[in-house]
């Protein structure tokens, strides 16, 4: 049955209700009709995993062409309703970068245009459109979704929004998208997660794997004549505003040849949320007192990480400079994917997921992934 879309501001997907503050899509099994659909990925990650999927309300804030890519991926892979929030107009220069909108949208709402075009994608996904401005939003409305991921805004309002979302426990994406450079940022704050595998004849112990990871229970069961093990493990997050002004790791910094191996975009990223507090603007221009400040702010961000000043060479930072703030099809279509597939992976439970930043530099065709939390606590310690 198709779910009735196309709402705007407050109205709720005719196929949900409110309990407990929060929308709440229908509880049934999964249909004939759904596997069928779906089978394809039911056998990636199975039936209980996309009925974890079909129930989940995710809120998907900006719709430019990263989150254009984000939204295809989770309504195609059958969620239970996508709000998309953006109370910016379609533009132009939207035209050139966005497949959800077309010549007729110029001048409408990026939401509200978005939404027949995401329908015809997957008519069972429930939509809503939200015109409103996110930062008048109080943390309550946050309650009402499973998962919430921020697009393309300045660290200030990620700031709040990751705030609000860890009021109400709610489980938070950060993405953006520079051109040739980009950047997705995980605060799940307490996620726990199965990993299947073979078991082995050495014993599982639970204890902790890394400062941010702990095994905290094992037990088997036998599946084809094999003994499969399922390990949970559980990761702490940090908040956008911690992690930002966070140390590498210990091991990354002691090595002379890992601090080679940090991608100074991550000086970059910070040098810019620096710009933004500091010139009140979200984008350096090109102009002389710009790139000034920019290029002091990222030699000083390149000093607190501990890391080489030869990294940070001058081509980068005027190639980063040139493309901040544009939109490259195969970038987003990258950093789209990713996000999606993590939020796929983290509401079944199932695979490691992102901690907790993922790095994107299409230049050299690298993702790495760092764990940035303010404190390092010892890894000896026992599960009590």
């Amino acid at each position: 049955m198709a779910a009735d879309c196309d709402q705007v501001n407050g109205a709720i997907p005719s196929n949900s209700t409110i309990a407990d503050g929060n929308i709440a899509h229908d509880a049934q099994a999964i249909s004939a009709d759904e596997i069928a659909l779906y089978d394809r990925q039911i056998r990636l990650w199975g039936v209980k995993a996309q009925e974890k999927l079909r129930s989940a309300n995710i809120l998907l804030i900006g719709m430019r062409a990263l989150a254009n890519e984000i939204a295809k991926n989770l309504v195609l892979a059958g969620i239970g309703s996508l709000t998309i929030l953006d109370d910016q107009l379609v533009t132009e220069d939207d035209l050139g970068s966005q497949f959800f909108v077309s010549e007729h949208h110029v001048g409408l709402n990026r939401a509200a245009a978005a939404i027949s075009q995401v329908r015809t994608l997957n008519p069972r996904v429930a939509l809503y459109a939200d015109t409103e401005n996110i930062l008048v939003k109080p943390p309550e409305f946050y309650a009402n979704f499973d998962m919430i991921i921020a697009t393309d805004l300045d660290l200030a309002p990620l700031s709040i929004i990751n705030a609000a979302c860890r009021f109400v426990n709610k489980p938070f994406y950060a993405a953006a998208s520079h051109g040739f450079y980009g950047f997705i940022f995980a605060d799940l704050i307490v996620h726990d997660y199965v990993i299947e595998r073979e078991k082995s004849n050495v014993p599982t112990q639970l204890k902790a794997e890394t400062v941010t990871r702990t095994v905290i229970a094992s037990n088997t069961k036998s599946e084809n004549g094999k003994q499969i093990e399922m390990v949970t493990k559980r990761e702490h997050y940090s908040p956008i505003n911690l992690a930002n002004t966070s140390p590498l790791q210990p091991e990354q910094v002691g090595s002379w040849r890992r601090k080679l191996q940090v991608p100074p975009l991550l000086t970059c990223l910070r040098a810019l949320w620096d710009f933004q507090s500091e010139a009140g603007r979200s984008l350096p221009t090109q102009s002389h007192t710009d790139l000034q400040l920019f290029t002091r702010l990222a030699t000083e961000k390149h000093k607190e990480l501990q890391l080489p000043s030869e990294t940070l060479r001058s081509e980068f930072l005027r190639s980063f400079l040139q493309n901040v703030g544009s939109e490259i099809a195969p970038v987003t279509a990258f950093l789209g994917g990713q996000l999606a597939q993590d939020v796929i992976n983290v509401l079944g439970q199932r695979e490691q997921p992102i901690q907790n930043f993922l790095l994107f530099d299409s230049d050299d065709s690298k993702g790495p992934v760092y764990a940035l939390h303010p404190i390092f606590p010892p890894l000896d310690r026992p599960i009590m």
